[in-house]
């Protein structure tokens, strides 16, 4: 079956330049190659792989290199999205994103710019997700 990533709507959603693959993989917990297609729509994100069908929201979805930096229009609304679930953090899963981002690197200029990634969103993790991310910097 053909894996693609399609935009639905006339309108983006800010976020939408967070969305990737492995993100969402991470999220739902899944393999990234059991993720068949992706819609991103006006609000939402339909993700459709191996016996899951699932929407996402954008702000579920953490920051990553190679696009625009977070505003501060993202990290409000990250903190919605946060109020809305009742937590005090992002999802658990952001920090162990971020670890495997980091452990990936192949160069150090990549992984300083992961790790000033991470600082711009310290305040939204865990303290002991930072520590997993810190330890992983070491």
């Amino acid at each position: 079956m053909k894996k693609s990533i399609e935009n639905k709507s006339t309108g983006t959603h800010p976020l939408n330049r967070f969305v990737t693959r492995e993100a969402l993989a991470f999220h739902l917990g899944i393999k990234s190659d059991n993720i068949y297609k992706i819609s991103c729509w006006r609000y939402v994100i339909h993700v459709v792989g191996k016996g899951k069908s699932r929407f996402v929201s954008y702000a579920d979805l953490p920051p990553i290199l190679g696009v625009e930096e977070p505003r501060k229009a993202d990290f409000a609304k990250w903190r919605k999205r946060i109020k809305t679930r009742k937590q005090k953090y992002v999802p658990k899963f952001w920090s162990e994103f971020y670890v495997k981002k980091i452990e990936e690197s192949n160069s150090i200029q990549t992984l300083l710019k992961w790790e000033n990634l991470v600082k711009q969103c310290k305040s939204l993790i865990s303290l002991e997700g930072i520590q997993k991310i810190e330890n992983a910097l070491a």
